[in-house]
């Protein structure tokens, strides 16, 4: 996998806090910052997924029952 750089501005308040972590964690400014950009895209990558998924099921004309919705808010009312 090629390598490349980019530039972006950080807030001083963010940036110390990165460098705290990777101080800590003996790992350089750019590790941290590949392995959270590596757990951006997977939660992102995740989301995206399972929207296209309901859209399917929705264009299939596949939805939850009124018992289903009704006991999905009763988990969430707990």
């Amino acid at each position: 996998m090629g390598k490349a750089t980019i530039t972006f501005r950080l807030d001083t308040d963010k940036r110390e806090a990165l460098d705290a972590i990777a101080d800590v964690t003996d790992r350089d400014r750019s590790h941290v910052l590949n392995e959270a950009i590596d757990a951006y895209l997977d939660a992102h990558r995740w989301q995206i997924e399972h929207i296209k998924k309901g859209l399917r099921q929705a264009q299939a004309g596949r939805f939850a029952s009124d018992k289903e919705v009704a006991g999905a808010f009763a988990r969430w009312r707990r």
